[in-house]
């Protein structure tokens, strides 16, 4: 499928602040790191990588507004899309030498009643180090580079992996987690926890593992990866079923045959 001019836009924005980001990785030991709070650390680089991507989105989208890590919500014209920008997911993997972080872009939609923000239209995560790029528009599927993705078609819960991210320093509820934890573990092929949100969702639309709950992220975490999973074929949601234009507060994602089994485990924990 020819590559549309939104995510020619993207990933071109996406590529220059990796570039930076490898750099800047491979001098990791001597980035100055200010904490913006327990275990929650910005650098110099996440900063850079913000700058660039705003630069390079402005200039291509004048009018359309942002959502930022870092700086907040930029407004642009409300007729117009914004973009909605994490530019360095999995900050904690940068400073510690674990080559597992992203850059997440995804444009979203205003409302056709005027009323505020929708759906999620096209979006992008791009990891530097590996070079690959998914990226995903409405209706036209999501895509690894220049390769079709579809989730993984495993039916059996004994057979997949799930991903997850663990309640740390105060963020999130360990007892939640802990009862859903307890629940899944044993009647799934494993566990894991990578630390970067929008690369769990971009490998579950990849086929690489079978499902993805989290709770405490932010829009920016799960946007881009939202509309990944489902252009390849899954389903988002929060914990109460409900597949809003981007989960963030609570998030469960799977496969289109493994969703809603996920989906009673974790209930029937929480209510236990």
């Amino acid at each position: 499928m020819a590559v549309s001019g939104i995510i020619r836009v993207m990933e071109r924005a996406a590529r220059k602040a990796g570039q930076r980001l490898r750099r800047d990785f491979g001098e990791v030991e001597h980035l100055q790191v200010s904490r913006k709070g327990p275990a929650d650390f910005v650098t110099k680089a996440d900063r850079a990588s913000e700058r660039t991507l705003y630069d390079e989105l402005l200039q291509a989208r004048p009018d359309w507004g942002f959502v930022l890590e870092e700086a907040g919500v930029i407004e642009g014209d409300p007729t117009m899309p914004r973009w909605v920008i994490d530019p360095l997911d999995g900050t904690s993997n940068f400073i510690h030498s674990l080559p597992h972080f992203a850059i997440s872009i995804a444009v979203q939609e205003p409302r056709l009643d005027g009323k505020g923000w929708g759906e999620i239209s096209a979006s992008l995560v791009y990891q530097p180090i590996t070079d690959e790029s998914f990226w995903a528009e409405k209706n036209r599927g999501a895509w690894l580079n220049d390769r079709r993705l579809r989730v993984s078609g495993r039916r059996r819960l004994d057979e997949s992996l799930i991903a997850t991210g663990i309640p740390f320093a105060g963020h999130g509820d360990a007892g939640q987690w802990t009862k859903i934890y307890h629940a899944l573990a044993p009647q799934v092929a494993g566990v894991r926890r990578f630390g970067a949100a929008s690369l769990d969702l971009a490998w579950l639309a990849a086929g690489r593992y079978e499902g993805f709950w989290e709770e405490g992220l932010k829009p920016w975490d799960t946007a881009a990866g939202c509309l990944l999973v489902r252009e390849a074929g899954g389903f988002v949601t929060d914990w109460r079923g409900r597949s809003d234009p981007i989960c963030d507060a609570t998030i469960l994602a799977g496969n289109d045959m493994l969703h809603s089994r996920l989906h009673k485990i974790l209930v029937s924990a929480l209510k236990s």
